[in-house]
């Protein structure tokens, strides 16, 4: 977690953020020198669960900023606010992270058609915490599982706190740079994959302690099937990157709960690397 000198200066940095502008864009970094690399739009859904949780927008740009950083010669666009009334925003780009509340209220569920119409192009696709939950059997699962191949299921997949220890990473371009790390956060786990795992690389992959296990049975706390694999300490995925059959890449993070925590470097970096990663794809691929 933070120390309070970190803590201190996210504060002050999500207020700054936040104050500008409740919805539309809020963040344009224009690509430095005369060729733009890779266009990445930010999609930030409304922030919710009060202060230092759920803050996407400010989160969106947090992570926008380090991108910026690493790739000056990328076009990044922060959309806040939810699914865009213009979707002009779209055209063009090479990667679109949605970083948003979940579930029934899902911002996909309402654009599906533009979502795999995305998916199509080749367009990667990288998405945080909450917004890996789609509705169960629906189309934006299926879309879901086609964009970056999982999801968190409803009565299979779980969503408790806990202190995950990322104890190696895989030699894979996302994990570049990225040490071993602990954190604690809302991690979900025994997500719903393609069949076979096909196209799946976990990135990062703990064993949950028995105390992930201490709720109820639910749609979210907690099942047989996950009870019994915690009691075998099955390492289980939370961060996977995952090559499409066609073109286009696409990435899949449970954690982002709690904004501080991306002041974690190792965090921070290996999402950064991955938007570069699924931005890259499409350009690959001839996008």
């Amino acid at each position: 977690m933070m120390q309070p000198a970190c803590k201190g200066f996210l504060v002050v940095l999500a207020i700054a953020l936040t104050a500008c502008s409740e919805g539309g864009i809020t963040m344009k970094k224009t690509a430095e020198g005369a060729v733009v690399a890779a266009r990445v739009l930010f999609l930030a859904g409304p922030d919710s669960h009060g202060p230092w949780a759920h803050e996407h927008q400010a989160g969106s740009e947090l992570l926008a900023e380090a991108l910026h950083e690493k790739r000056p010669d990328f076009e990044i666009t922060v959309y806040a606010g939810g699914w865009p009334v213009d979707e002009s925003v779209f055209s063009g780009i090479d990667a679109l992270i949605i970083y948003a509340d979940g579930g029934d209220g899902h911002m996909v569920n309402a654009h599906v058609e533009v979502f795999k119409r995305l998916i199509a192009e080749g367009v990667g696709v990288a998405v945080l915490h909450y917004a890996v939950e789609v509705p169960k059997g629906s189309p934006s699962a299926q879309a879901m599982l086609a964009a970056i191949g999982g999801y968190f299921e409803t009565d299979r997949s779980v969503n408790p706190h806990w202190v995950a220890q990322y104890t190696t990473l895989p030699p894979h371009p996302i994990a570049s740079g990225v040490q071993p790390f602990s954190m604690d956060d809302e991690w979900y786990f025994n997500m719903r994959f393609e069949p076979g795992e096909v196209g799946i690389t976990p990135l990062l992959t703990a064993v949950p302690p028995m105390q992930t296990m201490e709720r109820d049975n639910g749609p979210h706390s907690g099942n047989e099937e996950v009870r019994k694999m915690v009691a075998q300490r099955a390492g289980q995925t939370t961060a996977w990157a995952f090559e499409r059959a066609g073109a286009g890449r696409g990435f899949g993070f449970t954690g982002g709960h709690y904004h501080a925590n991306w002041q974690n470097a190792n965090a921070r970096n290996l999402v950064v690397n991955a938007v570069e990663w699924i931005a890259q794809g499409r350009i690959k691929a001839g996008g």
